[in-house]
């Protein structure tokens, strides 16, 4: 039991004394950062699945 207490005092002084955490404003500008590429990304896919489902469909339309 006092290895575990031992490891949770460790852990607690660890995080708040020597973790760097982002400020607000920097974890802000990463999340819009990480939204807008996921939007870019499935916007990219999405034309591409799109541009396939015309193909395949004139493709098969023509038999």
């Amino acid at each position: 039991m006092n290895k575990l207490m031992q490891f949770f005092k460790e852990s607690y002084t660890e995080m708040t004394d020597n973790v760097t955490w982002l400020s607000f404003k920097e974890a802000q500008d990463s999340s819009v950062l990480v939204l807008v590429a996921s939007l870019v990304f499935a916007l990219v896919i999405g034309g591409v699945d799109f541009g396939f489902n015309e193909l395949l469909t004139l493709f098969y339309n023509a038999f």
